[in-house]
């Protein structure tokens, strides 16, 4: 029996992607979404195409916040999100920091976070997971960051790629399988476009 094809989903980072990046954002109130993100998940939503956020949190392994500051954060995010009526399926990070990647960026480092792991971008860990766990179909997925490491955990999770965008006066980064974007709505708006154009979802 031929195995069903699972449905596409939409990554997306976090900090710089659909809120405004604080770096280690540490207060609530400081949590704002940035222009366009909720209409582009909204429509998102309306089609059914799960959008999954997956985030690198190290400030956790460097003691700067906790893993249930995270959550509160996401909890935050869903908030602001449903108050104009788009959601999120799925919501993934890592909280890990390997050893070789130390930098002197202060706060008090936490042993047991400091690992290499799967799941920290550009190890493509979380995405697999959410393919998993959602019944995505990574040939048809795609991933919208502001990092390189977001289009390398990408492709490492066998999605067809993605869109990197990026932040003001930034180049396009050299030997980057990326569409280049100005933000997560531009990015959202080519890729329903493309589809619809395959008939894709019809």
């Amino acid at each position: 029996m031929k195995k069903k094809k699972g449905r596409p989903l939409v990554f997306a980072d976090r900090d710089g992607t659909l809120i405004h990046d604080i770096p280690y954002l540490s207060r609530l109130e400081d949590i704002s979404l940035i222009k366009g993100v909720a209409d582009a998940i909204r429509e998102l939503n309306r089609r059914e195409i799960p959008v999954v956020l997956v985030t690198n949190q190290s400030g956790v392994a460097r003691g700067f916040f906790s893993e249930s500051f995270v959550l509160e954060t996401h909890a935050r995010l869903m908030e602001l999100l449903e108050a104009e009526g788009a959601t999120l399926q799925g919501l993934y990070y890592c909280p890990h920091l390997s050893p070789d990647a130390l930098s002197p960026t202060g706060g008090d480092l936490i042993g047991p976070y400091l690992v290499s792991c799967s799941c920290r971008k550009p190890e493509p860990g979380m995405l697999l997971r959410a393919i998993n766990d959602l019944g995505g179909d990574p040939g048809s997925s795609i991933m919208i960051g502001d990092a390189d490491r977001d289009i390398e955990a990408s492709l490492k999770a066998g999605c067809r790629g993605g869109y990197r965008i990026l932040k003001e006066g930034e180049s396009k980064p050299s030997n980057l399988s990326a569409r280049c974007v100005e933000s997560f709505a531009e990015a959202v708006h080519h890729f329903l476009s493309t589809r619809d154009l395959s008939g894709e979802g019809s």
